[in-house]
């Protein structure tokens, strides 16, 4: 198979991220003196931006592969949650599925950067899970887009903001299942273990570590086989991607077990690395069923985009080009 021919299969996909959604702002400036009121710089502001975060930043990703993508969240009825939507709807991410709340705020993310470093960032959210009857709606919401959308994917994209509740999380794997759809997870330690049987498991280093309340982490193939059997018993799942940061990655399947070392790059920002990875790889494995040419495109994809500031998608034709460079057969 050509690479052109693999990204064609890719972009026939339609796409359903559920998970917690954020609006990313970046102020930019400049600082050339301190503060005369406390011992902290004084930024200048040159210019403000907006750009899709979370759960968004993974369609984001999946939208620039071509796939036809699908956001299943809950948001805020405020002046952030409008931006949001704007935003989403000149990136032809399909928000029809989105919920708005009162009762809720949209999770928003300040960073202040100069001369391309971080310098403050600002969080405004909720964390505590969905009420009841908010619950309810979500979860309904979501089993019938799934019933009438017929996906070919799911990303389950968590970041402990608590719109993927556990009950969430079990009804739409069970009906995903009945209607044939591949569930990948991107998890964090809050509900690391209710994400049974699923296609993909993909937590990081950090998130492995915690979940299985490791004293340290060991990334040699042998013992990430072990981790791998540790997850199988208690998820139940098909395969384990594990990302190893500098190091690579590690996909298990069955006994088949493979570790793909990370490319040199010169990193500049890792933020967002991981929402490209699982965007690439639920895409690939979804359209062709190839877990090892999966982990590797995604490998290649999470170091591409940690050489630009900030948090950026990725580029298919910039993709494209660095397998070729790397040899990767499709």
């Amino acid at each position: 198979m050509t690479t052109n021919l693999l990204f064609k299969k890719i972009a026939k996909q339609k796409i359903f991220i559920l998970g917690d959604v954020m609006l990313d702002n970046y102020w930019f400036g400049f600082s050339d003196r301190m503060s005369p009121e406390a011992p902290v710089p004084i930024i200048s502001l040159e210019k403000k931006e907006s750009r899709l975060g979370g759960a968004l930043n993974v369609a984001a990703n999946c939208i620039a592969l071509g796939a036809d993508t699908h956001i299943l969240s809950v948001i805020g009825k405020d002046e952030d949650g409008k931006t949001l939507l704007n935003l989403c709807k000149r990136e032809n991410i399909r928000t029809k599925f989105i919920l708005q709340d009162a009762k809720r705020i949209t999770t928003t993310k300040a960073r202040v950067i100069s001369s391309e470093k971080h310098m403050l960032r600002i969080d405004h959210e909720h964390t505590t899970k969905l009420a009841r009857a908010l619950e309810h709606k979500f979860i309904n919401k979501c089993l019938k887009a799934i019933q009438i959308e017929k996906p070919d994917v799911i990303i389950l994209q968590d970041y402990n903001k608590g719109v993927l509740t556990p009950a969430a999380i079990r009804n739409v794997i069970r009906h995903a299942k009945e209607v044939g759809c591949i569930v990948c997870v991107d998890p964090k330690r809050n509900n690391f273990f209710a994400y049974k049987e699923v296609d993909i498991f993909k937590p990081n280093l950090k998130e492995v570590k915690e979940g299985l309340e490791l004293n340290k982490m060991i990334t040699q193939k042998t013992n990430l086989k072990k981790i791998h059997e540790q997850l199988r018993d208690k998820l139940k799942h098909k395969i384990s991607f594990i990302t190893l940061s500098e190091k690579g990655v590690f996909v298990q399947e069955d006994q088949n077990a493979q570790l793909y070392k990370a490319h040199k790059r010169k990193i500049v920002d890792v933020s967002g690395a991981g929402d490209t990875v699982i965007a690439v790889a639920a895409l690939i494995y979804s359209a062709i069923r190839d877990k090892d040419l999966m982990a590797q495109i995604a490998n290649l994809a999470g170091g591409l985009v940690c050489e630009e500031l900030g948090v950026v998608t990725i580029n298919s034709d910039k993709l494209k080009r660095a397998i070729k460079k790397a040899n990767i057969e499709t």
